[in-house]
């Protein structure tokens, strides 16, 4: 990534200041001017976060936000109240409160003396959530956002519940928000309330993980911030981009095609990461390319950026399987729209001679019953629901995973296959029990035998109307639809396709009540592949670049790590994943940091009882008395030194799940917090 030091505009940095709102919260903002913004206003652009300011996204942001102000912008990122040096306390994520305190700051900022009173919104996960969010509520001064890795569907298509089935992404969100939030404000910036401030979060800390476990189906509790109640209510333009390494994927093509704004879509080959520092390779000169779009919505400048085609992705190249890659090949694509013309619905079957192309082979149908019944501990090789600490999260070889499931392989392609949208199967099956979960993957198989998933789906059968749960009954067969998440992949010629039918998705989703076997019924099964026609373009970005990046030094360098255990004598499987995400020093401000994480998540093949999950976060954050503070130009005062514990616990049986959770917080080596959670939470829908 090149880094850029001349600007068209000198840049000027309020590092710490206090927004006031109308309860008397203040909430801390960083802002980068260009210089002279007072005597000639600038159009604005927020960033909305819980993630602290001053360290926890500082990172990013010193790449970012600078870039926008040296070219005639005020970047204003602001901290959520109860986090960072922000005042109150957070109960919730995307409560109306977040979202109304978010309407009083875009009127604060337009009301500025630097400000046009035109604004626009970004951010990638929690913040594009809550730029969608905004837009909704049509606040006058915002006329664009830029959102990443986002959902219009909180129940759905965010951490919770993927096709109704309970994610443990779940409870592990819920684990790293509750020692996210444990952090303090920072005493040099908010002095000596500092204490008062973090010890009030300590005791009023929310258990997340029992609020969203509480809500099994799409209630209104989901619906309040899902934009998709109604896209209409969205009239700013908006600028959607994805990765098809994130979770998030889904959202890009939902709202091209029910939004009724001005438009566009972008999906490249990222994990959850802006994509001007994202990997999989090639990144991309998003910075640029958001000028673009600031420039046109926010400055009236007619520089094309509407006149393209409204949709741009990446189509992958086909490569052996990894937990990670640094580069992804592939070749650029562009649609009109989406749906697109240029993309087709290749009709397969499902049957005893593997999967079958309709147009070459005739529709087959399936002759007799064939039985699904996969152990519990099936699905270890699926990787992280959604990939963003950089480690080995991406799925690996299929091959183990495949020997649990029911496949269906075509022939050889005879020519290379470019897919581009949402698969689907329909198929008619029947559970022996009343619940019951499938999990669909579509893989390529390639000629040396490995397999690399291309997507996959997963679907709690009680919940196949998210909205309304239905217990099944054993023995009578329902038909299921199931879309899989959206893929952007050229199969070669001499590859096959794979379809893999499973029970279990184990450890990223929790396993159902009791095990169950499903029994594909005699007759169609069916699989719709979108397959694009179209032509490859050069590639339409410019290559990265970013302002300077923050002054770091590192004493602990990050090493995210994935293994699987099995015990041998008792068949539990058992997957560890370890997100040591380093310790490192803010030489500007004296801040120094350190994160690190343990997930521990065990399966029984038989006995659904049995599941487990423990997590463990270690922060630590202080600064040391004689700190250099190059910002303020003196010495750092705000010396303090804290450590957080916390634990969370969860287990289960048919009809309840057992939450613990402990928190235990130290300042200078001494205990001052110490608080413990028990919840039992029914089972209702998964």
């Amino acid at each position: 990534m090149q880094v850029k030091t001349d600007f068209p505009y000198p840049v000027r940095e309020i590092e710490h200041m206090l927004i006031p709102l109308s309860d008397g919260t203040r909430l801390a903002a960083r802002i980068w001017l260009p210089e002279g913004a007072e005597q000639a206003p600038v159009p604005a652009i927020l960033e909305y976060l819980p993630y602290r300011k001053s360290d926890g996204t500082a990172p990013r942001d010193a790449l970012t936000h600078p870039y926008f102000a040296g070219h005639g912008y005020a970047s204003v990122r602001v901290d959520m109240r109860g986090n960072g040096e922000s005042d109150g306390l957070m109960e919730d994520e995307y409560l109306p409160l977040e979202q109304s305190d978010a309407l009083e700051v875009i009127d604060w900022i337009a009301n500025q003396p630097w400000c046009t009173g035109k604004l626009g919104m970004m951010g990638i996960s929690w913040g594009g959530f809550n730029s969608l969010q905004l837009a909704a509520h049509k606040p006058e001064p915002l006329k664009a956002i830029i959102t990443l890795c986002s959902t219009d569907d909180r129940y759905t298509d965010d951490i919770h519940y993927k096709g109704g089935c309970l994610l443990n992404e779940n409870l592990a969100w819920a684990a790293t928000m509750l020692s996210f939030s444990a952090a303090p404000p920072d005493p040099r910036l908010v002095g000596d309330e500092w204490r008062a401030m973090w010890q009030e979060r300590l005791d009023e800390m929310p258990l997340l993980a029992e609020t969203w476990l509480s809500h099994q189906h799409r209630d209104e509790y989901w619906k309040q911030g899902s934009i998709n109640t109604d896209y209409t209510d969205i009239e700013a333009a908006v600028y959607t981009i994805g990765g098809w390494g994130d979770a998030y994927k889904n959202t890009v093509g939902r709202m091209m095609e029910n939004l009724s704004c001005p438009r566009k879509a972008l999906i490249g080959p990222w994990i959850h990461k802006y994509p001007h520092f994202a990997v999989p390779n090639p990144a991309i000169g998003f910075l640029q390319e958001a000028l673009r779009w600031w420039d046109h919505w926010l400055k009236g400048e007619e520089n094309g950026v509407m006149d393209e085609p409204s949709a741009t992705f990446y189509l992958q190249d086909s490569l052996p399987p990894k937990t990670m890659y640094a580069e992804r090949p592939g070749r650029w694509v562009q649609t009109d729209g989406w749906p697109a013309s240029d993309v087709e619905m290749h009709q397969m079957s499902l049957s005893e001679s593997g999967l079958s192309d309709n147009a070459r082979q005739g529709q087959q149908e399936l002759a007799r019953p064939v039985v699904v019944d996969s152990p519990l501990t099936a699905g270890r090789h699926q990787g992280e629901y959604c990939a963003i600490w950089f480690g080995p999260d991406l799925p690996a070889d299929q091959r183990l995973d495949d020997a649990l499931a029911v496949c269906f392989d075509s022939e050889p392609l005879e020519a290379p296959l470019d897919i581009l949208g949402k698969p689907k199967v329909t198929l008619t099956l029947a559970s022996d029990q009343t619940c019951g979960q499938l999990a669909v993957r579509l893989s390529d198989v390639q000629p040396d035998g490995q397999v690399a998933r291309i997507t996959y789906g997963v679907l709690n059968l009680t919940l196949r109307d998210h909205d309304t749960p239905q217990t099944l009954v054993p023995g009578e067969p329902i038909e299921v639809e199931l879309e899989l998440d959206m893929a952007g992949y050229r199969i070669p010629a001499g590859h096959r396709l794979r379809v893999a039918l499973a029970t279990a998705n184990f450890p990223m989703v929790w396993p159902a009540a009791r095990r169950a076997a499903l029994t594909l019924q005699p007759g169609l099964q069916s699989l719709a592949l979108p397959v694009f026609t179209g032509e490859a373009v050069a590639t339409p970005f410019e290559a990265p670049e970013s302002a300077p990046p923050a002054n770091i030094s590192e004493q602990r360098e990050a090493k995210p790590s994935r293994s699987v255990v099995e015990d041998v004598a008792t068949g539990e499987i058992t997957t560890i994943v370890a997100d040591d995400l380093g310790a490192m020093t803010f030489e500007n401000t004296g801040m120094r940091v350190e994160h690190r994480c343990t997930e521990r998540y065990t399966a029984h093949p038989e006995d659904a009882d049995r599941t487990r999950a423990e997590i463990v976060w270690h922060y630590r954050a202080g600064r040391d008395q004689h700190g250099r503070d190059t910002a303020l130009g003196e010495t750092t005062p705000g010396q303090f030194d804290i450590r957080v514990e916390s634990h969370y616990r969860m287990r289960c049986d048919a009809e309840n799940f057992y939450l613990e959770a402990e928190q235990i917080a130290w300042e200078d080596d001494r205990e001052v917090h110490r608080r413990d959670w028990q919840r039992t939470v029914p089972r209702t829908a998964v």
